[in-house]
């Protein structure tokens, strides 16, 4: 029988018969629209429409979705538009096909961009219609089916794709069997070599474990008719790149990978699971810290099961899951469940409910992404979702990450928490906020009003959530910071020119604005505070200086004041305080750099460049800067702590030490916050009084 007769006869199953007679329309539809294409196996092309719809079938996924199935090439490959499919097969079916639909007509400057721009528009429809990632996974699955006609080099590159985006997704969504299939045919094309060698390996391992199977299930099925539980009791085979993980994570050998065995029990409610448990933890004995209840607490696709691990005969570790048919079903299909099952059930709304926050959850994390490639990392951070569940102080449950900090916490509260969190307790106790949360921590966070996000969090922080609402915050701080110094740094070159900023006549501003291809005046300005332009060539293009203008700088030089944020720097080569004599060098993207005007690292050509800035400090400077000293000490106990003791009394801090001992001394590398030079000459004065204390200099 012909695949498409094949795909009529399974979707009657369960649709209406006008429903059929749409997909036949969309078949017929989609064979002409590929009239004359084939695929690199040599079959027609539309072999892999039908294939995809085939899949979705078995998730008894309704007419539109089969429909998009059919069509998902259509726009991309043909010459078909969306008004066209629109117009034939509906609105519904259009905006499906578009989802799925690549976007090969935009030209992009990487082939990473490009993939990243795909999946970025992929999930925003997605994110407004959970059925295109459905056609998608199916259309990924039947492409890595037959993956053979590709070259080894796209094999790989498709195979490693399918790895980190597309099954995490699917697991992400509960698509059990998807999910799995796409990690065995992604390790088959990634890892050739090894995907053979474990696969013969497993082959012939296989016979010696049945018997060993036999036993257990037959013992496992005694227990649990003397309990009167009437349940399904299955073996489970641990798929290759479980077997894999496992070997590489744990640094196992194959025998002691291949030595645990599993199983599964499925019981008709929930009472009867924890009665399973507690049989069979009265038939072998439970391994300490190997429970874990997911039926108490569901995973955030909805998966529910009791899993132990319990020492079976011989010391054979046993893993066993039990859940009810109803779990069971979730855990195969996710959120197909909706189709596959129509259901009122608790179980599936609060499945659905949790889909949808992720969802909401992605549209934010979209609209946070000035890029794709952006996004594209902050989709990565939030595909594998772990173990850990955490409360908040009114008792609720949130699911965070393997690995989340208590940023990473307060961000899944609510932005607005994030933004301003300066402090956390953890259960009860104070916490850094880098601390990595675990699964039962009472989490609570401190705020303050005028706290904003710190930069350093990005190097920490576990979820794309907190990472794309810090990188949105800081960005929108930066911009406007940049828009004020690029205010100053314009001013100060017209009046080189002997110019008066405000005499600029506006229709000068609206000409550079076109012919810099901004969009506005504060655009230009923050391009200038970034280094992208230079404050003089935009001068000389907003005016010409009269003929009786000296074209010397008849202004002082612009105000540092340490609180401009991102747009102006402190060189790290020789960290300047408040009384140095500074040099700004204005760096494309990177803004304005402060150095010492004695700093080595610059040079002759740089100072007279038109990249350098006439800068100075400004007045009533409130902040604190970080300066560097080196202190060598007599190597006796007890020298560091005395070195610490006098910089604290100096009302300094220690932001960084790196300690060398050489022969009989030690050289103590600090990092210090102090006010200015005095400041610094203070904790240094104080030092020489350490009687171990041989030297002191100053790092610039």
């Amino acid at each position: 029988m012909p695949e498409s007769e094949l795909l009529f006869s399974e979707a009657a199953q369960y649709l209406k018969p006008e429903d059929i007679a749409q997909l036949k329309n969309a078949y017929s539809f989609g064979l002409g629209a590929h009239s004359g294409q084939f695929r690199k196996s040599g079959e027609p092309y539309i072999a892999h429409p039908v294939a995809v719809a085939r899949i979705l079938v078995t998730l008894h996924l309704d007419a539109p979705t089969l429909m998009a199935a059919l069509l998902h090439d259509v726009v991309e490959d043909t010459d078909i538009s969306k008004i066209e499919i629109s117009e034939r097969f509906g609105e519904a079916v259009a905006e499906l096909v578009d989802g799925v639909s690549k976007l090969e007509k935009i030209e992009f400057q990487t082939q990473e961009e490009a993939q990243a721009e795909n999946f970025r528009k992929m999930l925003m429809a997605m994110a407004r219609d959970v059925r295109v990632i459905l056609i998608k996974l199916a259309d990924r699955l039947h492409n890595m089916r037959t993956l053979d006609a590709m070259s080894p080099e796209k094999q790989h590159s498709i195979a490693r794709e399918t790895l980190e985006i597309y099954a995490p997704i699917a697991h992400r969504f509960g698509l059990n069997n998807i999910y799995q299939e796409l990690q065995e045919l992604g390790f088959r094309y990634s890892y050739p070599l090894r995907y053979r060698v474990l696969a013969k390996a497993t082959k012939a391992a296989r016979g010696n474990r049945r018997e060993v199977v036999g036993k257990i299930l037959e013992a496992i099925i005694l227990k649990l008719k003397e309990a009167k539980l009437d349940a399904e009791v299955t073996g489970r085979e641990k798929h290759l790149f479980s077997t894999y993980m496992k070997m590489a994570e744990k640094h196992l050998s194959f025998s002691e990978v291949l030595d645990i065995y599993g199983f599964r029990v499925i019981v008709k409610d929930i009472p009867s699971c924890y009665v399973a448990l507690g049989m069979l933890h009265n038939l072998y004995k439970p391994i300490p810290g190997k429970f874990k209840d997911y039926i108490a607490i569901p995973k955030t696709n909805g998966y529910q099961s009791l899993h132990s691990t319990l020492l079976g005969p011989f010391g054979i570790p046993i893993e066993i899951q039990i859940r009810t048919a109803e779990m069971h079903r979730i855990a195969e299909n996710g959120v197909a469940s909706h189709w596959l099952y129509k259901s009122s059930d608790a179980d599936f709304d609060e499945l659905h409910l949790k889909t949808s926050q992720w969802l909401q959850s992605l549209l934010e994390t979209l609209s946070g992404s000035s890029d794709s490639l952006e996004f594209l990392e902050h989709l990565k951070f939030d595909l594998f979702p772990g173990d850990v569940f955490v409360f908040t102080p009114q008792g609720k449950i949130l699911t965070l990450p393997r690995g989340s900090t208590a940023v990473d916490f307060a961000y899944a509260v609510h932005s607005d928490v994030g933004n301003c969190c300066v402090a956390v307790k953890i259960n009860g106790e104070s916490a850094p906020l880098r601390t990595k949360l675990k699964s039962g921590d009472r989490v609570e966070i401190v705020t303050a009003p005028y706290a904003k996000p710190n930069p350093s969090w990005l190097s920490y922080v576990a979820t794309g959530r907190a990472r794309s609402s810090i990188r949105h915050f800081l960005k929108t701080i930066q911009y406007d910071e940049s828009v004020k110094l690029g205010e100053r740094m314009l001013n100060q070159a017209l009046l080189s020119f002997n110019i008066n900023p405000d005499s600029i006549p506006e229709t000068q501003w609206e000409k550079l604005i076109r012919d810099s291809a901004v969009k506005s005046k504060e655009d230009l300005l923050a391009e200038l505070a970034l280094g992208k332009q230079l404050p003089a060539i935009v001068a000389k293009k907003l005016v010409i200086p009269d003929e009786s203008s000296s074209g010397e700088l008849t202004t002082g030089p612009i105000p540092i004041l340490g609180t401009e944020g991102l747009t102006v720097q402190f060189a790290k080569c020789c960290r300047p305080i408040p009384g140095d004599s500074i040099i700004g060098i204005i760096k494309k993207d990177s803004g304005l750099v402060i150095h010492t005007n004695q700093c080595t690292h610059i040079s002759i050509s740089q100072k007279s460049s038109e990249n350098f800035l006439n800068v100075t400090w400004g007045k009533d400077i409130t902040r604190t800067f970080d300066a560097e000293i080196t202190v060598t000490a007599i190597n006796k106990q007890g020298v560091l702590a005395r070195v610490a003791a006098e910089i604290a009394k100096a009302n300094s801090n220690i932001d960084d030490i790196i300690m060398a001992t050489e022969n009989d001394y030690t050289h103590m590398r600090f990092i210090v916050q102090v006010n200015d030079r005095d400041h610094l000459s203070q904790v240094m004065h104080g030092l020489r009084h350490i009687k171990e204390v041989t030297k002191i200099r100053r790092n610039e």
